[in-house]
């Protein structure tokens, strides 16, 4: 058995041993970040969403530009401390990435109008019960509705040509979180922004609880060189992420973007110390147009299906 091998198994931790391509750079400033880039990361979180609070700013304006904030940090770190330097994207990549990064946040708006006169009329300005044990249902509420959406994704047949197109690229990285059917995201935002307001969250409480989700959706899609050891049992990572991504489906489990309790839940945790996907991707690449093909992928769902071959009499 080689060291990958064993690194796999647990027998060995995934740092002592390097891969071609793979890991930052072994020097202390290097070193540092992939151990502090996480905690900065929570940290802007909890500043933002007090600020946000405190001041009263506009959510409207708070959560976008906290989130391309969080995209450049992410961004930076790839370059800083790559996970896999063959995942950064090439220059063709980053024209597909923007495309679909606008189609992503137009589906995120989109969601967000078509719930927003129910958030207005049942979503209350201030919280009913005491506001900071109200943060942890709004979390958990929300990330169990994205965890059942997300996994029925996978399972439903027509659900999957949409979600689908997000796991066409054959690496992961900040770049392209963005690569989404914009039906998905509307159906996938929509639910859980609807299930938060029906259950009577409060507008601040489902602003925090939002302000953690979005950085951690993009969290544990960066190509970064962080892991977060024992707290991958409470938190998603990209550790978990990439897995997710994997073309082997033993491995792939993972349907939680931001907490991994319901993997844990409902047996969909794979995620060891050392273990990493062989490579990532489709396991049938022609099922579903290259990210190129932008226009091919948004009406996929529509696309005839082919007729099965007959087989050997």
């Amino acid at each position: 058995m080689d060291e990958r091998e064993r690194a796999a198994d647990g027998e060995i931790n995934s740092a002592d041993y390097s891969v071609p391509g793979k890991g930052a750079t072994g020097d202390s400033v290097s070193r540092i970040l992939c151990v502090v880039a996480y905690p900065v990361l929570l940290l802007a979180v909890v500043c933002v969403a007090a600020f946000a609070l405190r001041l009263r700013w506009d959510p409207a304006w708070v959560g976008p530009l906290f989130l391309v904030g969080v995209i450049a940090y992410l961004a930076l770190l790839e370059r800083l401390i790559p996970y896999d330097r063959n995942w950064h994207p090439g220059k063709a990549e980053w024209r597909w990435y923007g495309i679909y990064f606008l189609l992503t946040m137009a589906g995120s708006g989109l969601a967000q109008l078509l719930v927003a006169l129910a958030v207005g009329l049942i979503a209350p300005e201030e919280p009913a019960r005491l506001f900071w044990a109200e943060i942890p249902g709004a979390l958990l509420t929300g990330s169990l509705v994205s965890y059942a959406v997300h996994r029925l994704g996978h399972r439903n047949a027509l659900l999957w040509r949409l979600h689908g197109v997000h796991h066409v690229p054959e690496k992961v990285n900040v770049a392209n979180n963005g690569v989404n059917h914009v039906l998905d995201i509307v159906l996938a935002q929509g639910l859980v922004q609807l299930a938060l307001a029906l259950v009577g969250f409060s507008r601040p409480a489902v602003l925090v609880a939002g302000l953690f989700v979005a950085a951690q959706g993009y969290f544990v899609h960066a190509n970064i060189d962080v892991r977060i050891g024992p707290l991958n049992h409470l938190l998603a990572s990209p550790e978990q992420h990439r897995l997710h991504h994997s073309t082997d489906l033993s491995e792939a489990g993972h349907y939680g973007s931001d907490l991994s309790c319901w993997d844990h839940l409902f047996g969909s945790f794979t995620w060891r110390p050392g273990r990493e996907p062989t490579a990532v991707g489709l396991q049938d690449p022609a099922s579903f147009p290259a990210t190129g093909e932008i226009l091919a992928a948004l009406l996929h769902p529509w696309r005839r299906r082919p007729a099965p071959r007959p087989g050997p009499e």
